[in-house]
């Protein structure tokens, strides 16, 4: 196995090209660790970066290199009584070694399109076939969630379908995890305002608000 530079990897090299187009003077950059696809791509990396401002300060110098990321909210809508049901994904998480639930996600490389991304992820992680113009952007650009300490940044889709309750009901508890890659995750399917007390982290929360304002549905707003 070969393994990337981090000088050739897209991640990296977007991130730099981004930094010094908005005025960062990058000197140095140390690398403490990377972790690594089993084809050798560079997936992860703790860096420290001395960098000067336009202003002529130091940046704060600790970057944990991640990359682009998507997350879908998939709404299932019952036929019937037009109530609405998400898809999540429980799986244990290193934050805090507990078991939390998040809307489908995945990586994204800079050379990948996002929207590609998405529906992959939704058909590993759920089970459900989803082609790309079914889904719909809920940000233009891009979102940071951690803009001091990471480069990683969002975007957000959206999906809706109706179909029958029992179809519903059989995106529910489904084994979806991939052993090779220690994966343990179960599907669970619940009202949105059921899911917004369960989900813990900021990109699920931030995403329920923003499918809400999309459709127009501020009654189910105030119930979070």
């Amino acid at each position: 196995m070969k393994k990337e530079l981090l000088a050739d990897a897209p991640k990296y090299r977007f991130w730099r090209q981004q930094a010094e187009s908005n005025g960062l003077k990058i000197n140095k950059v140390d690398e403490f660790y990377i972790r690594r696809r089993h084809n050798g791509e560079v997936l992860f990396a703790m860096l420290e970066v001395d960098a000067d401002t336009p202003e002529g300060d130091k940046i704060p110098p600790a970057l944990f290199l991640k990359g682009h990321a998507v997350s879908v909210l998939v709404c299932l809508i019952d036929q019937e009584t037009k109530e609405k049901y998400v898809v999540l994904v429980r799986q244990r998480r290193i934050c805090d070694g507990s078991h939390t639930y998040e809307h489908p996600a995945g990586m994204v490389d800079a050379s990948d399109d996002p929207a590609e991304v998405a529906t992959r992820e939704v058909g590993e992680e759920i089970g459900m076939d989803v082609k790309p113009e079914e889904l719909t952007r809920l940000i233009a650009g891009l979102c940071f969630p951690s803009t001091g300490t990471s480069d990683e940044a969002m975007h957000y889709y959206y999906i809706e379908r109706e179909m029958p309750r029992a179809q519903i009901l059989e995106f529910h508890h489904k084994d979806m995890g991939v052993a090779s890659e220690f994966e343990r995750i179960t599907t669970a399917v619940m009202t949105l305002p059921e899911a917004h007390k369960l989900i813990t982290n900021i990109n699920g929360l931030l995403i329920h608000f923003l499918y809400l304002q999309a459709v127009g549905d501020y009654e189910t707003m105030k119930l979070l």
